[in-house]
C-alpha cells in the first residue's frame, strides 16, 4: 500500500493531491484510521482503515469505503470515518458486515453497484479510468434489458457457467425482446440475438470480475461457460463502383434539400475512415490545416493524430464556421454538435441500394482501399487511428508526412468515386509545375502572346466556376 504522506486532510490538501500513475494513500494525522486514496486515473476517495475487534497485527485488517471527494467534503467524509471507526471500538466489523450482505446480493443489486462503483476501463492503456458517457450507457442497458429479466432474483453468487450458457442462449433465441412505449414520442426496442448475445455476454463478464475483485463472487462463471463472447469479423466493405453509387446518391439528397451537415458528414465518414462521432463531433481546434491532420482530443483511444487526404481538406475549408460554435457541424438548435445524420443515412443507402451499409462500412472501405493499394500496415493504422500494439510498436516512429501522404493516396481513389466532378485537388505534378512556370514566364513578357493566353486563362477560369458548385460540379 503506497503511502505518500500523513497530514490533515483538508480541501487544500486533497485538492493538492495529484496522480503519480501508481495508487498511492495520504493518512490523516488527527484521526487515526482516516485516509484518502489517489487511483492512477485521478479518482480520489475516503477510506478508513481499521483491524477486526480491536486486535494487533496478527487481526484481520479492514479497509472500508467512505466515498468519492466531490461527493463528500472533507469534513463530511472525516465524520463518516469517525462513526465507522467508533462502531470498530465498540466491536463491529462495518466492512465484514458489508462483505457479508454483498454476498447475498442478487443479480439486479449487484449491477445497481456496478454502475456506480464499477464501470471503469478494465485492460488496455486506459485501465482504471471511468467509461466513456456513451459507452456506460449502452453497457447499462444492455445489463438492464437482458440480465435483470432473466437473472435478476438469482443471488449473484448462485450463479453457474451452466445459468450462464442458458442466458446466452435465451438472449439470442429473442425471449428478451420487447418494444415498450415509455412515454411521448419514446419506445424502447429489444431485438435480442445472437449479435446481442455475445455482446451482454461479454458485459456480464466484466460485471463478474468487478465482482470478484469486490469480494462479491468466488470466481466469474463466465470464464469457463461454453459461449461464445466475440463477434464473427466483419468483412463488409464497399467497391469503388458501389462508393460512386453512395456518392450520387448523397447529391441527389443534397438537391432535394436535405440538411448539408448530414450530407458533408457522410462524405468526410467516407472521405476520412473516421468513426462515426470522431466526424459528427468534430471540433475546428481539431482540425490542423496547416499540416493537413485531424488532432483528436477523446477518440475511442484516447487521443489521436489521423492525417487527411487533400478531399477531405477540400470539403472542410468550403464548410462556413458558425461564430458561437465550436463544432464544425453545431446543432440546428441548442448547443452541442449536429446529430441528425440517421434519416438522411438511412435514404441515402436506400436510394444506392446498398442495404445493411453503416457509417462504419466506410470505415472498413478506408482500410481495405489502403491495403489493396499497397499501403503498409503502420500506415494503415494511422489513417484509422488504431492502437492495437501489433501496429502502434511501428506506428510510434512513423512521422505525419508520409502517413499524411498515404491518406492522399487512399482518399483519392475514395474521392474519385464518391465526387467523381469535384475540382481536382492536392499536390501538383512536376509537369504541372513546370507547366506553371512556363505560363508564368509567358505571362511576364506582356506582349500580344502574353494579352491571349491571360484572357484565355480567364475565360476557361470563367467557365470552371459556372459549372462548380459548392463540392463538386451539378
Amino acid at each position: 500500500m503506497g503511502v505518500k504522506s500523513q497530514s490533515s486532510l483538508t480541501k487544500r490538501t486533497v485538492d493538492a493531491a495529484h496522480s503519480t500513475g501508481k495508487r498511492y494513500h495520504i493518512w490523516d494525522c488527527d484521526l487515526r484510521g482516516f485516509g484518502l486514496r489517489i487511483e492512477p486515473s485521478g479518482i480520489k476517495t475516503f477510506i478508513a482503515k481499521y483491524r477486526v475487534g480491536g486486535g494487533g497485527r496478527n487481526a484481520p485488517q479492514r479497509i472500508q469505503t467512505i466515498g468519492r471527494y466531490g461527493t463528500l467534503t472533507p469534513e463530511e467524509a472525516r465524520r463518516k470515518a469517525k462513526a465507522v471507526l467508533g462502531s470498530v471500538a465498540a466491536g463491529a466489523d462495518p466492512q465484514g458486515d458489508l462483505s457479508a450482505r454483498r454476498r447475498e446480493m442478487t443479480m439486479a443489486a449487484l449491477i445497481d453497484f456496478y454502475e456506480t462503483h464499477g464501470c471503469v476501463v478494465q485492460r488496455g492503456k486506459r485501465i482504471g479510468e471511468p467509461m466513456k458517457p456513451l459507452t456506460k450507457a449502452y453497457t447499462l442497458a444492455r445489463l438492464r434489458h437482458h440480465v435483470i429479466p432473466l437473472l435478476g432474483n438469482r443471488r449473484a453468487k448462485d450463479v453457474t457457467s451452466g445459468d450462464i450458457e442458458r442466458f446466452a442462449a435465451d438472449v439470442a433465441a429473442g425471449k428478451t425482446a420487447k418494444n415498450e412505449k415509455v412515454g411521448p414520442r419514446k419506445r424502447i426496442i429489444v431485438k435480442g440475438g445472437p449479435g446481442a448475445s455475445r455482446k451482454v455476454v461479454r458485459d456480464l463478464s466484466a460485471v463478474f470480475s468487478f465482482a470478484k475483485r469486490s469480494e462479491i463472487v468466488e470466481r466469474n462463471p463466465v470464464e469457463n461457460a461454453a459461449v461464445r463472447k466475440t463477434d464473427g469479423q466483419k468483412t463488409r466493405f464497399l467497391t469503388l463502383e458501389e462508393v460512386s453509387r453512395l456518392g450520387s446518391a448523397l447529391d441527389e439528397l443534397e438537391r432535394d434539400g436535405t440538411n448539408i451537415k448530414a450530407i458533408n458528414i457522410a462524405r468526410l465518414w467516407a472521405l476520412t475512415g473516421c468513426r462515426r462521432n470522431e466526424i459528427a463531433g468534430l471540433k475546428w481546434d481539431e482540425v490542423d490545416f496547416e499540416n493537413g491532420m485531424l488532432v483528436l482530443e477523446d477518440s475511442k483511444t484516447g487521443q489521436s493524430m489521423r492525417p487527411l487526404g487533400a478531399a477531405a481538406l477540400t470539403l472542410l475549408k468550403q464548410i462556413e464556421r458558425t461564430e458561437d460554435s465550436e463544432f464544425v457541424f453545431p446543432a440546428d438548435s441548442g448547443e452541442g454538435h449536429f446529430q441528425g445524420t440517421k434519416t438522411p443515412w438511412a435514404r441515402a443507402i436506400r436510394k444506392a441500394e446498398l442495404p445493411g451499409v453503416t457509417p462504419h462500412t466506410l470505415r472498413h472501405t478506408i482500410g481495405s482501399t489502403a491495403i489493396s493499394t499497397g499501403e503498409a500496415m503502420a500506415l494503415t493504422g494511422a489513417i484509422l487511428g488504431h492502437s492495437n500494439p501489433r501496429s502502434t510498436a511501428i506506428y510510434a516512429h512513423i512521422q505525419h508526412e508520409p502517413s499524411r501522404k498515404a491518406a492522399n493516396r487512399v482518399s483519392k481513389k475514395i474521392a474519385a468515386a464518391l465526387l467523381p466532378n469535384a475540382v481536382p485537388t492536392g499536390p501538383l505534378t512536376i509537369e504541372d509545375q513546370k507547366l506553371l512556370q512556363a505560363v508564368k514566364a509567358r505571362l511576364a513578357k506582356a506582349d500580344t502572346s502574353a494579352r491571349k493566353l491571360r484572357d484565355a486563362i480567364v475565360a476557361l477560369l470563367d467557365q470552371q466556376a459556372s459549372k462548380v458548385g459548392c463540392i463538386r460540379c451539378d
